[in-house]
């Protein structure tokens, strides 16, 4: 799941921890959101082993496969209109609630989960947490005039021998600096062959769960 190559065991011990916190937080008969990612690798079983009756929606191929495996009940998007939670890793979390998404590509299904759902919990392992966001930010393009939209964007390249996203669309990365999350973000939605960006708004996100060593910090954002 992703591109991120596997972590020290002390990385990966925190991702545990923030999946198993997450994992608390789903209570029996919920509509469920789940990401893509390494964090949530661990999250999926952690959620199977609790036994619980839940409607779950996957981001991902790689998300729908491994939960199915371990017996959680996957639905299409198309059977829901809303969700109780969604849970997802992140790239960079900063202090003020934006996250940066995308590293696996389906930062744009992700972006509609997150969305749909009542609360919207990110998953982090230590090394995510940044003073302010900084580039690459992932971007899902149009394959329809793919140069006219890159030269558009600027700084933008796409991702050396990254697979299409779920839908198509063509992965890429742009390099600028960030010096103004919301202005940058609405730059980049203002751009038409732009499906989608890997800028996830304060607004959007209801808990961070941090994991630290063997402590799981939980910020409240909304």
């Amino acid at each position: 799941m992703g591109i991120e190559a596997e972590q020290p065991p002390e990385v990966e011990a925190e991702k545990r921890a923030a999946a198993r916190a997450a994992a608390a937080l789903v209570q029996d008969g919920m509509r469920v959101g789940l990401g893509t990612g390494t964090t949530v690798r661990y999250l999926l079983p952690a959620l199977a082993e609790r036994d619980l009756s839940l409607r779950c929606v996957a981001t991902s191929v790689a998300t729908e496969d491994l939960a199915r495996e371990l017996g959680l009940s996957i639905e299409p998007f198309e059977a829901l209109d809303a969700l109780d939670i969604a849970i997802d890793g992140a790239d960079q979390v900063a202090p003020d609630g934006w996250v940066i998404k995308g590293g696996g590509g389906a930062h744009t299904r992700e972006k509609i989960v997150a969305l749909a759902a009542t609360r919207f919990v990110v998953i982090a392992s230590s090394d995510k947490v940044v003073s302010a966001l900084g580039p690459p930010v992932p971007l899902e393009l149009l394959s329809f005039g793919l140069p006219a939209t890159l030269r558009a964007l600027g700084d933008a390249r796409v991702r050396a021998g990254a697979p299409p996203s779920p839908d198509g669309g063509v992965i890429a990365d742009h390099y600028a600096p960030i010096a103004d999350p919301p202005g940058f973000a609405a730059r980049l939605d203002a751009i038409p062959g732009v499906v989608e960006h890997g800028l996830f708004p304060a607004s959007m996100v209801s808990d961070v769960l941090i994991a630290r060593g063997a402590t799981v910090e939980h910020r409240t954002v909304k």
